[in-house]
């Protein structure tokens, strides 16, 4: 397939993987921030193919397993307490929070609706003028700009019966936040290319000077991941932490300016809990005060639940790149896709889900 093939090219991939070989003189440790690259890196078994001393750790690059369970929660209450019609991505459905999960709340009656863009959403709340409809916004800054052309489409067409309840992201503030930790043992990042084809790379130059750490644009096939870990390993070995773009065929520096503003227009920048790791200040969005009409959370009175303890569920060290899926002592045991004990199990981009799909007894 043209644009796909020339990327996952067999014989292009080992010459990568020689040419890191070659540059490794120490032990590195790297982490790809999205969900997306963790299942290429385990499906490809890329990982399996670099040298010893190179260890690749999956941060909290999925949206749904780092929503935190009190939305979770909320949703499920609009669905079941508040007859609305929550309209949500299918990921979505099976991520328990501290009580049920949205796929419960449908079974018990529940209105929740499964779509594929924040548009249908609206579509739908043009064809229910006398329900409630709220769409589960969730995602990184690749997802925002959508969901907030969602917002200013529903305020074009004057409907008052659609909001939405908001849990987006931020990449930056994450990042930063897990090479502040006492426990960070990242010395380098694979930044997502699709968060850099909206945000641009400029906002990580600081994080890299500050923190000695490089940080590589990235794709999502093989040879996008490789050449991103072959750069970030040069950097490391030349003592050097800048901020490289090996996805230039999407990402500009500056990101997509169009996008930027729409996203600028109806969001702006908050605090957010980010499920197994805590509040991470500012990053996140939230609707801007005058787009308070639209926002769920302010329509209605929701409530806020207790935070659940993790139980056996190790997701906040995985996500963290302390640990791995195969450290936990429930993985593929008492944690399965059928039967999750936490979000990166049962989420398609789950660090987990890939783990046990492509490597259920695995040692990388």
């Amino acid at each position: 397939m043209k644009h796909v093939d020339e990327y996952r090219d067999a014989d292009l991939v080992r010459k990568l993987a020689a040419e890191i070989e070659r540059l490794t003189t120490r032990p590195w440790t790297l982490m790809e921030i999205c969900g997306g690259q963790t299942h290429a890196i385990v499906k490809f078994g890329l990982d399996e193919l670099l040298p010893e001393g190179i260890t690749l750790v999956h941060g909290p690059g999925c949206p749904v397993c780092v929503t935190s369970a009190e939305l979770i929660d909320q949703a499920v209450e609009l669905a079941t307490g508040h007859g609305a019609i929550l309209c949500s991505f299918g990921d979505m459905l099976r991520v328990p929070g501290n009580g049920i999960d949205l796929l419960t709340a449908k079974a018990r009656g529940g209105e929740v609706r499964i779509v594929y863009s924040p548009l249908d959403a609206v579509a739908i709340a043009a064809e229910n003028p006398d329900r409630q409809v709220v769409f589960f916004a969730v995602g990184f800054e690749t997802t925002a700009p959508a969901n907030a052309m969602a917002v200013l489409r529903a305020e074009h067409a004057g409907l008052e019966n659609f909001s939405i309840l908001t849990s987006h992201v931020l990449v930056p503030p994450a990042i930063r936040a897990i090479l502040g930790a006492p426990d960070n043992r990242v010395q380098g990042f694979l930044a997502a290319g699709h968060v850099c084809a909206i945000m641009g790379s400029r906002e990580y130059g600081p994080i890299a000077r500050e923190f000695g750490a490089p940080i590589v644009v990235t794709g999502f096939e093989p040879v996008d991941i490789l050449e991103g870990v072959r750069l970030c390993v040069r950097q490391l070995e030349e003592g050097r932490s800048e901020v490289e773009n090996a996805y230039q065929r999407a990402v500009r520096d500056e990101g997509n300016p169009a996008a930027r503003a729409i996203l600028e227009r109806v969001f702006e920048v908050c605090d957010r809990d980010w499920r197994g790791i805590g509040v991470i200040p500012s990053s996140g969005l939230a609707l801007r005060r005058e787009y308070a009409g639209f926002d769920a959370g302010r329509r209605f009175p929701l409530a806020s639940t207790v935070k659940g303890g993790a139980g056996e569920c190790i997701s906040g060290e995985i996500m963290r790149g302390v640990r791995k899926p195969h450290d936990c002592p429930a993985f593929g045991v008492r944690c399965t896709p059928e039967h999750p004990l936490g979000a990166p199990m049962v989420s398609s981009e789950g660090a987990c889900a890939a783990y046990h799909r492509y490597r259920k007894c695995g040692t990388s």
